[in-house]
């Protein structure tokens, strides 16, 4: 089982796109919405990231909703 955690903010169609992708493929996965959770907005920062999505598949960090680079990290 993959640990898959999602940065996203409200209003944000790629976050919404990726969460889509991911229930539809049956996986579970953590959301930080940025735009609520202060300290999840903290966490993205340290990471050097300052845009959602960011999708964190175990050690696989890819920003954006990039299809190709997301059902790889999934092993699809």
């Amino acid at each position: 089982m993959k640990n898959i955690v999602i940065y996203t903010s409200a209003g944000c169609q790629f976050c919404h796109l990726a969460k889509d992708f991911l229930t539809e493929k049956g996986f579970e996965f953590t959301e930080k919405n940025i735009s609520e959770d202060k300290e999840a907005m903290l966490e993205l920062r340290k990471k050097g990231y300052t845009g959602v999505p960011v999708i964190m598949v175990d050690d696989t960090e890819i920003l954006g909703f990039d299809q190709e680079k997301l059902e790889k990290a999934l092993g699809l």
